[in-house]
């Protein structure tokens, strides 16, 4: 695992009560406790699933639930079997 050319993934997860509660608290506490919470939650995912050192997380996205890894694409197909992952999408650039 983890060998080959690894690209930039998005990692969409499913619905979560906690994230949509956390979310809906606007103050700025509020948000500290969102960031946190799908910090942790997309790096237990993460190292739940990969091997440690072949993954690099980029970006946890807050307004969607959803982060940015680079993996390969045999790291790619074992997310998309995950409990709680909606779908999971290579980045395409546009030129």
């Amino acid at each position: 695992m983890g060998s080959g050319e690894t690209e930039l993934y998005f990692v969409f997860m499913n619905h979560d009560p906690v994230y949509h509660r956390l979310r809906a608290n606007r103050t700025k506490k509020g948000q500290l406790e969102l960031d946190l919470y799908l910090s942790r939650k997309h790096e237990q995912l993460l190292s739940a699933i990969l091997q440690p050192g072949t993954y690099r997380k980029t970006v946890s996205l807050v307004i969607i639930d959803a982060f940015g890894v680079e993996i390969s694409e045999e790291q790619a197909n074992l997310l998309r079997s995950a409990e709680g992952v909606r779908t999971v999408e290579k980045n395409l650039e546009v030129v």
